[in-house]
């Protein structure tokens, strides 16, 4: 439903195979979080988060090196260093880590967004910009999931692990905000070359008009 798994493992394969000749540092990050499929930069942004302690948004740069280093990104110093030098453009030695990671995602056409957020609105039932097992009543049908059907999960346990597919694994929290679900399909974006394909895709999948 979320990413196919074929299109994360040549994703993964791909990003992988670029690492060895990139040499730009936002690139080559920007890969090794694909490399970790769909979610990975999802998963990053998950890492910074837990790290902004006074929830300023904000990153110093000690911050920003533990972050990389705990998510276990393969990086230099000098080289992690110039990347926060590109981000912190006013030179007040903290940078904005929204704004990091929305220029970490691949880049994605307006066409492509748009139908992210089309699919992101038909979940999101209550209309406050985080999606939840409450959201997904109604809309996801937990009792066609095949752990439902023998009795192996309630239709709780199957909401929790359908949104698990959005939330990074190391704080799965039951909650999807809106940007977690635009750079979890950011990663499945990278994977498909056309448009038409992606966003017959998301119309198939999320069952969009």
């Amino acid at each position: 439903m979320a990413g196919t798994s074929r299109h994360d493992r040549a994703m993964t394969m791909n990003a992988k195979r670029q690492l060895l000749t990139a040499s730009d540092p936002l690139e080559r990050l920007r890969l090794q979080c694909l490399a970790r499929g769909s979610a990975g930069i999802k998963g990053l942004g998950r890492t910074f988060k837990i790290m902004d302690d006074d929830n300023n948004r904000t990153l110093d740069t000690k911050e920003f090196l533990k972050g990389l280093n705990d998510y276990g990104v393969n990086i230099e110093k000098d080289e992690a260093l110039k990347l926060f030098q590109l981000f912190d453009r006013d030179g007040s030695g903290l940078i904005d880590f929204d704004e990091f990671l929305i220029t970490l995602r691949p880049p994605m056409s307006n066409a492509r967004k748009e139908v992210i957020m089309e699919a992101f609105r038909k979940l999101d039932k209550t209309g406050d910009g985080i999606i939840t097992i409450e959201d997904l009543k109604g809309v996801y049908n937990a009792k066609n999931h095949a752990k439902y059907q023998n009795g192996e999960w309630t239709e709780e346990q199957v909401f929790r692990q359908f949104l698990d597919n959005f939330d990074s694994p190391y704080d799965k929290d039951g909650k999807v905000t809106q940007d977690e679900f635009m750079n979890y399909y950011a990663g499945v974006s990278a994977s498909i070359d056309t448009d038409v394909y992606f966003i017959v895709m998301m119309r198939n999948a999320w069952k969009l008009n």
